[in-house]
């Protein structure tokens, strides 16, 4: 029966690893992969994370399941760290789900048989990953303008044009900040302007998060999407911990979906029950044990915040010295962008030729990892940039 199978073309990024783990040069630069490296090229452990871990150990007394909602005290924590006060929790349906992409389709999964008909709208570039799983959930897809790689602008303007097509009911696929692989962010007053197109529209908002607190601090990076949070009648956000928390194995986001009225929460809290039932059935424990014992704790969480911020001043840091250093190959564009990636005006031979002459490993995209550099290897990876120029 198998016999039958087609052949599946390799994942590009799962290949672009595994080349970098062959290639014995030792001087090669790996900036696919999407995890944070401190200065020595390792992705820490976050001091909070096993201070938490260890009071786990040694009080945490079942492993029974949690249910299919998971956590609800890890959710409504960080329900209130990214809503704030922006809207009253009994409006706000949530469910833990496995990692940010989980919560994605079980996004999906809740706006299809809400509404059957309808389409989502999303920015280009965005994530590999998107486009299968709203398709795999069966949603039909229209792609808009967002970012000009060649230009290195945002185009906003050509993406509200496009979201005029789009009818009452449609969704919107919209990036927290950091979220975007070319690196750049909505202004407040972008926001705003989406913000009362999709009012105008009647367009419901799917943000997706998982960097905040890595472009210009907590409650910056929030204060965007919270004017969506405020303004809207309901939206949905899907949330990851794996990058501001460093616990990317662990697979830990949340799903939170703001209604018109306690009711309709209800309704919308039993369906995602019912979606993560004949899906997965419940998710996994550890990584919200972690994050609700951080978030509960004010010792923990003061702990997290220095952490979270000395990575913060590291991408940025890194980002000004690319800026700075690398003016004539055009990459002033870096120090005005945010968080881990940014997108490159290169070509897919210039990118095959970086990997193949240079040992310097990028997406095909040309996206790369800020947190891939370090103080040392800047100079190595603009010499092998203008050896392409």
């Amino acid at each position: 029966m198998f016999e039958s199978l087609a052949a599946e073309a390799p994942d590009p990024l799962l290949a672009l690893i595994a080349a970098y783990r062959e290639d014995p040069r030792p001087d090669k630069i790996d900036l696919g992969v999407g995890v944070y490296r401190n200065a020595n090229g390792d992705t820490p452990i976050m001091q909070a994370v096993k201070a938490a871990e260890q009071t786990l150990w040694q009080t945490q007394t079942t492993k029974a399941y949690l249910g299919a909602h998971g956590d609800i005290e890890y959710s409504a924590a960080v329900r209130d760290m990214v809503f704030s006060d922006t809207v009253d929790p009994a409006l706000i349906a949530m469910m833990q789900t496995p990692g940010g992409t989980g919560g994605l389709r079980i996004a999906a999964d809740l706006y299809k048989v809400t509404c059957p008909e309808g389409k989502i709208w999303v920015g280009l570039p965005t994530w590999p990953n998107h486009l299968p799983v709203f398709s795999a959930a069966g949603l039909s897809i229209r792609e808009l303008p967002y970012f000009d790689v060649a230009s290195q602008g945002l185009q906003l303007d050509a993406m509200i044009d496009g979201l005029r097509e789009a009818r009452a009911g449609d969704a919107v696929l919209l990036h927290g900040c950091c979220h975007n692989p070319t690196g750049a962010d909505l202004s407040l007053e972008q926001w705003r302007r989406i913000g009362e197109l999709l009012a105008e529209r009647e367009l419901l908002p799917i943000i997706d998060m998982a960097y905040y607190g890595l472009g210009q601090g907590l409650e910056e990076d929030l204060a965007g999407a919270r004017l969506l949070m405020a303004s809207m009648p309901e939206l949905i956000v899907v949330s990851s911990c794996s990058k501001n928390f460093g616990i990317y194995r662990d697979r830990l986001g949340s799903i939170f979906a703001k209604t018109r009225s306690p009711e309709a929460a209800a309704k919308v809290h039993a369906t995602l029950g019912s979606i993560s039932r004949r899906s997965y059935s419940m998710p996994p424990d550890h990584g919200a044990a972690v994050v609700r014992s951080i978030l509960h704790s004010p010792d923990l969480r003061r702990i997290w915040r220095e952490e979270l911020d000395a990575m913060r001043d590291d991408l940025n840091g890194l980002r000004q010295r690319l800026a700075t250093e690398g003016s004539d190959l055009g990459l002033e564009a870096v120090g005005a962008q945010f968080g881990m990636f940014s997108t490159l005006r290169l070509s897919p031979e210039q990118v095959r030729t970086l990997r193949e002459a240079h040992g310097v490993y990028m997406a095909g995209s040309g996206r790369i990892n800020i947190a891939g550099l370090n103080e040392e290897t800047v100079p190595l990876f603009l010499q092998a940039l203008r050896a392409v120029h």
